[in-house]
């Protein structure tokens, strides 16, 4: 089997569990409710499907991708895998691009705590975690008391203002306030240029395809995010000095389909009330084939007229 792989926490279960599944077809292999996310837990799941034998590409979230690369968790002052990039010295994040390098990840040096599980060379970048973080640092960096954050909380009534605030917002959300004609009008001057420019890199680099300019598009938005006041996270860091790690077709190994897997076998914990069993994923997996056979009848099926 080829492709690249999911590694996920599953967020909405009532225990912590952890889960694996091919991405290029939509495929879980493994489902533990049992294991916590953390490194030991990763590394169990992954010396049970012999990943070294089979060597997939890895596409997750940057804090499992931590674990994978034997990072030390917290707030640690070398937080990315690729480089030495200093994550306190907040005064040269939007002024210094050439950090030093990653040349090896050494137990005891530079934050790496354990045993790396996965080659770097193997991790795609995950563009929707990408874009998630991008939007969380402009809306934290909006001034709160101003119309444009008042609008963002009127517009989102279901959300906390604690989660408005923190600019927690998933795909479907940020989806929403981009096709908004209004919530850009709220801004101030220096605001309307970083959104439009967050704009410009969510729909011609974090989509589906890239557009031609997107190297402009990108070190345009990160120097709008740096005018504007906002902070430097990984993410952004990740878009201002490891541009060239992404691939072009992105589009392709979305992570999204991990996210439909949490959304799906959230709903069959439902319907086993919270009882979890073998016969759980079991299920999942014929759905998948009812579904994929009714996709095929109904495109097969010829309509006869009388």
């Amino acid at each position: 089997m080829s492709g690249a792989f999911s590694l996920t926490a599953h967020p909405g279960a009532s225990k912590p569990c952890c889960s694996i599944m091919v991405t290029s077809t939509r495929l879980p292999l493994a489902h533990s409710v049992h294991l916590k996310e953390d490194y030991n837990s990763i590394k169990t799941l992954l010396d049970a499907l012999k990943y070294d034998e089979y060597g997939w590409e890895v596409i997750r979230d940057f804090k499992m991708l931590a674990f994978l690369m034997g990072l030390q968790g917290g707030f640690t002052k070398f937080i990315c895998y690729l480089c030495l990039w200093d994550s306190r010295d907040t005064k040269a994040h939007y002024h210094r691009r050439d950090w030093p390098e990653r040349t090896e990840l050494s137990v005891g040096r530079n934050n790496i705590k354990w045993e790396q599980l996965v080659n770097p060379q193997k991790v795609l970048m995950p563009p929707l975690h990408v874009k998630l973080g991008l939007m969380k640092q402009f809306v934290r960096a909006v001034d709160k008391e101003s119309v444009a954050f008042k609008y963002l909380q009127d517009f989102f009534p279901t959300l906390s203002e604690v989660k408005v605030k923190a600019g927690i917002f998933v795909r479907p959300q940020i989806k929403m306030i981009l096709e908004c004609n209004e919530f850009h009008k709220k801004l101030t001057s220096k605001e309307k240029v970083a959104w439009n420019s967050f704009v410009a890199v969510v729909r011609g680099f974090l989509g589906n395809h890239m557009v031609e300019n997107y190297v402009e598009l990108v070190e345009t938005s990160v120097k709008n995010y740096g005018t504007m006041g906002c902070t430097m996270s990984l993410k952004v860091h990740i878009l201002d000095a490891h541009l060239d790690t992404f691939k072009e077709n992105m589009g392709a190994y979305s992570k999204e389909q991990g996210e439909r897997f949490h959304q799906d076998i959230l709903d069959f914990e439902h319907r086993y009330q919270g009882q979890y069993h073998e016969n759980m994923l079991g299920d999942y997996i014929w759905g998948l084939i009812r579904e994929s056979d009714l996709q095929y009848n109904r495109n097969s099926r010829k309509t006869t007229h009388f």
